[in-house]
């Protein structure tokens, strides 16, 4: 079985009955292209050391794992450690594709890169990616998020990003999507469009979970290295779910490690107000792949709601899928009012604001520690900082 995760997807992009391509055939070509340039470059020692060196002296990796003493203390049972993504240039795990997705897109000639983004994390990254390495992008996101997701919204334009507001549909991350999708058909040969996360067509899932497996190599090294053991739990929160793949795939092969992905509940499962897909979605089409969807009786994507802009997705990434059927990952959900009390929880023990989305996972490992012996040990990817939530926080808790 541990073979097996190591070598997905199969030659179609298949995670088992997951993935895929389901596209028009010209667009099938395009996407076979990118699949076949990522695979020439990406083991080329030029590209994989550029790629080395960026991440060192531009991202600042390795980032640190930190044990959050007093947050475990206050909890009770075991210890919770954090994987560190908060520290990367740009704030979070996504320039760790996004510098990838760039000099892939330098590399096949591209003259514009183009993007969705919900948090505005992605379009941030993306944008200090492409501005590194002079190519046009143009960023689309969701007017409910511009608005609520304002600091990141003026740092896409200081870094020479188009912004794109988004207004139809629930205008949030879903219809960026479509937004940007439109768009990249309009000149797919000279577009490059990329993807904030481990979804889409062939070959974004396997690209994308590549980039970010970094996250996993440096954490499972790092904790070998400090505690001569492996953690007992690695956590992560799931929207598409691209840190989550990021920190799971190295510790695949581990059976002894638990690996729990966690989405947002929202304001209930028993309310239409979530975005749990692993939890309550069914196998369907979005986007150019199967997955698990929150989706309604003629197969439309359901409107999703999440506090973190980053997770309302009504669909996720297709390996998480597969991972989820054949048992090797647990999918919890907590709640937004969980998540802020995790968001507060973490701020004022340890002085770290996280974001919201990365405090979905950190709800759960709360919960979880109580009740696990104080031996075992808890990993949460902490995969990005609250600057951007900090004043919506605050508004909402009357602070």
């Amino acid at each position: 079985m541990a073979q097996q995760f190591l070598e997905m997807p199969d030659s179609q992009g298949f995670f088992g009955e997951y993935g895929g391509q389901i596209l028009p055939p010209e667009l099938k070509a395009v996407m076979d292209g990118i699949n076949d340039a990522y695979e020439q470059v990406r083991k080329t020692a030029a590209f994989q050391g550029e790629l080395a060196d960026l991440y060192a002296h531009y991202v600042g990796r390795p980032s640190p794992i930190f044990y959050a003493r007093r947050l475990s203390d206050r909890q009770g049972g075991a210890h919770i450690h954090l994987k560190r993504e908060d520290l990367n240039h740009t704030g979070a795990h996504k320039i760790n594709h996004c510098l990838g997705e760039a000099l892939l897109a330098k590399h096949m000639g591209k003259t514009k890169v183009l993007a969705e983004t919900g948090a505005g994390q992605h379009g941030v990254a993306l944008a200090s990616a492409c501005a590194l390495v002079g190519i046009e992008c143009e960023i689309h996101m969701g007017e409910v998020d511009i608005a609520k997701e304002h600091p990141n919204v003026t740092k896409m334009k200081i870094l020479g990003a188009r912004l794109v507001p988004v207004t139809r549909g629930t205008r949030t991350l879903k219809d960026a999507v479509d937004s940007a999708f439109e768009e990249y058909m309009l000149d797919p040969v000279h577009f490059f469009y990329a993807i904030g996360s481990v979804v889409g067509p062939h070959p974004f899932p396997k690209m994308v979970r590549d980039f970010q497996s970094i996250v996993g190599r440096e954490a499972r090294a790092q904790f070998l290295a400090e505690h001569q053991r492996l953690p007992d739990v690695v956590m992560a929160c799931v929207g598409g779910g691209s840190n989550a793949m990021g920190i799971f795939t190295e510790f695949l092969p581990d059976a002894d490690v638990q690996l729990v992905g966690v989405e947002p509940a929202g304001r209930g499962l028993d309310t239409p107000d979530h975005a749990a897909t692993m939890t309550l979605g069914t196998k369907g089409a979005i986007h150019g792949f199967i997955c698990y969807n929150l989706q309604d009786e003629k197969g439309e994507p359901l409107p999703v709601y999440s506090i973190a802009s980053g997770l309302d997705y009504p669909g996720v990434g297709p390996q998480h899928c597969y991972l989820k059927d054949v048992g090797r990952v647990q999918y919890e959900s907590v709640t937004d009012d969980e998540c802020l009390d995790a968001f507060m929880a973490l701020s004022r023990t340890e002085g770290i604001i996280p974001a919201l989305e990365s405090a979905h996972a950190l709800a759960y490992a709360m919960k979880l520690a109580k009740t696990l012996p104080p031996e075992q040990n808890i990993l949460v990817n902490l995969s990005g900082r609250g600057d951007k939530d900090a004043d919506f926080v605050a508004q909402h808790l009357g602070l």
